[in-house]
This record gives structure tokens, C-alpha cells and sequence, in this order.
């Protein structure tokens, strides 16, 4: 009941202050007020008629199925070919630095500079270096994977990806991790923050 009141008063006092707000018509009771209104809706950005809205680049979830990620990679490999890079048949090559490369290979590196800022799948948002909460995100799945039996296992030197195994190249904390790591994301990411 109270609630209901104080509603009706805060209501009947927004309209009396905006009464009161209100520009005099200088006696002509005909003229409309132009004033404008506050409102809770944004406006729509302005575009000129040659403008093209800029791409939005797609973001992998940590669930996301392979399948689901090659369709994320559509858009991507569209850019590379009108490039004039095939996507299919270029297969990024560890040249030492300094080395030229192909004509083949700078052609596809000139594309993709062009093409991965911005159709590239950007990394679940909880393993992403720009988000500052992602080497406590790593720490969490740590953990979990500690406390189910993974004995080498740390957060790498990057600060956001698991390191398993160890020095001692351990491979059966190799395997569990692997095994266990999606689970163990999926409960560190559900966790309360």
C-alpha cells in the first residue's frame, strides 16, 4: 500500500515539476511547446547512404562443437577469398624472421592482416587476454583439474592457458587434462563471481 502512494505522489510531482518547467508562450495559448523530452531510448547512429556497418567479429563460447566453429569461421574465410586467398589450401607456415616467403605466402599474409582483425573468431571470453579476470578463470580450472586427479598441471606462462604434463611430460596428467579440462571449464565458468 505504501508503495502504491509513494508512486502516485512521485507521479503527480513529476507532472506538477514538469508543468512548472515548461517555457511561457508569451500569452499564446495556440503556440505548442517544442520543447523536447528526455527519453530512455537510444538514438539510432548516423549512416551516411555509402557507409558500411562495421563487422562485428564472432566470438567462440567454450561449448562451441567444432562444427559450430567452422561456421564461425565463414565470414573469415569469405574475406580471404575475395582476397584472392583460397582458406582451404592455405596452411600458415613458420618462416624464420627476416625470410620473405613466397609470393604466395605474402599474398596470403597481406589477406590475412586484412581479414583476422576483423572476422577472426575472438577466444571465449573467459580465456581471452583482454579480459582481466581470465588468469583467475585459468587458476579455477587448476584447481579443478588438481582435485580430480591431474597431478602436472599449472597455468602457463601466458597467464590464461593450462599448462599439463609438466617438466616430467607426464602422460597420463596429459590425457586426464585433456579429458577433463571441458568439464572442468564449464564448472569454473557457472561458478559465482
Amino acid at each position: 500500500m505504501r508503495t502504491n502512494r509513494a508512486l502516485l505522489v512521485s507521479a503527480i510531482a513529476l507532472i506538477a515539476l514538469s508543468a512548472c518547467g515548461s517555457p511561457s508562450s508569451g500569452g499564446n495559448n495556440e503556440q505548442e511547446d517544442t520543447a523536447e523530452v528526455a527519453t530512455l531510448s537510444t538514438p539510432e547512429p548516423e549512416r551516411s547512404g555509402s557507409a558500411q556497418p562495421k563487422a562485428q567479429r564472432p566470438r567462440e563460447r567454450l561449448d562451441t562443437t567444432p562444427e559450430e566453429y567452422e561456421a564461425l569461421l565463414g565470414p573469415f574465410h569469405k574475406c580471404m577469398r575475395e582476397h584472392g586467398v583460397d582458406p582451404s589450401k592455405h596452411r600458415r607456415i613458420g618462416l624464420p624472421p627476416g625470410t620473405a616467403g613466397s609470393k604466395e605466402q605474402q599474398e596470403a599474409d597481406a589477406a590475412n592482416r586484412i581479414c583476422e582483425p576483423q572476422f577472426y573468431p575472438l577466444p571465449p571470453w573467459e580465456k581471452d587476454p583482454a579480459n582481466p579476470e581470465s588468469r583467475d578463470f585459468a587458476l579455477g580450472v587448476v584447481k579443478c583439474l588438481r582435485d580430480k586427479g591431474v597431478k602436472y598441471v599449472e597455468v602457463a606462462e601466458d597467464g590464461i592457458s593450462i599448462s599439463l604434463g609438466g617438466d616430467q611430460n607426464d602422460s597420463r596428467s596429459i590425457s586426464l587434462g585433456l579429458d577433463l579440462a571441458p568439464e572442468c571449464e564449464r564448472k569454473v565458468a557457472a561458478e559465482p563471481r
